[in-house]
């Protein structure tokens, strides 16, 4: 079995290899312009800020852990449409021809979805969210945020959000496997709610708003994923199958 796995194992190594050395190029690029890409990030937080209010650091070493962060994060941006590749390029083998030959919508896809999700979180429930945290109680305490733990969790929810966005890309990939039908995702629908709600409450600000914000998107993208795994795998209608059968069975009797 082990000898079975090894090729499999191999090619996963290799592809990894490159995603990592990518990823690596990637960040030191964006080491060197880590202090613009953190003002950048900041925007949503200043915005909101209340008047005597700035962001500080709390630990001598913070303002070093938050540029690699900044640069990790933004040089995984940078890398993810040779990320996807190289996922596509491990998978390609179990394809049909016709199949691999999708690599690079896919990518361009999976990329587009992913910025998607960053984009509508960062001007959207990011402005939103620490809206409603940081003036909650403005009149009780002052607001010095640590730029360690904004930077935290502002990366947290961007790519929250962008996994999120996947959702269509990955039904897909299911749909062409045959793991889900578009009847089995409507099936499931009642059940996607809850766990969209729950992932929803564990990914943004504990407030119903931003929430919301994320639900709701999810519910339109749990949608086309329906009408995807439906493109993918379009099913006959009775009369089709009818025909069909009635075929089936007319060429059983001409062989006998």
């Amino acid at each position: 079995m082990f000898d079975e796995l090894k090729p499999h194992l191999i090619e996963l190594r290799k592809r990894l290899g490159i995603s990592v050395a990518v990823l690596f190029v990637a960040f030191f690029a964006c080491f060197s312009f880590w202090e613009p890409i953190l003002a950048w990030m900041i925007l949503p937080l200043e915005s909101v800020l209340p008047a005597g209010s700035e962001v500080i650091f709390t630990k001598v070493q913070e303002p070093f852990f938050t540029a690699l962060k900044v640069s990790f994060f933004s040089g995984f941006i940078l890398s993810l449409p040779i990320i996807f590749w190289q996922f596509w390029l491990f998978i390609a083998p179990g394809l049909y021809e016709n199949e691999k030959r999708l690599v690079v919508p896919f990518v361009l896809a999976a990329t587009l979805m992913f910025l998607m999700g960053a984009t509508f979180c960062y001007y959207i429930v990011v402005p939103l969210g620490f809206d409603f945290l940081v003036n909650f109680g403005a009149q009780l305490f002052k607001a010095l945020p640590s730029i360690g733990e904004y930077v935290s969790f502002f990366t947290k929810l961007l790519f929250g959000f962008g996994l999120a966005f996947e959702l269509p890309v990955i039904t897909f990939f299911f749909a062409k496997l045959g793991f889900v039908t578009d009847k089995s995702l409507i099936g499931f629908f009642r059940y996607a709610i809850i766990i969209i709600f729950l992932v929803a409450a564990l990914l943004t600000p504990p407030d119903l708003l931003t929430q919301f914000l994320m639900a709701g998107p999810l519910i339109i993208l749990y949608g086309v994923s329906i009408l995807v795994a439906k493109a993918v795998n379009p099913e006959l209608d009775e009369n089709e199958e009818d025909k069909s059968e009635e075929e089936t069975e007319k060429t059983n009797e001409e062989e006998k």
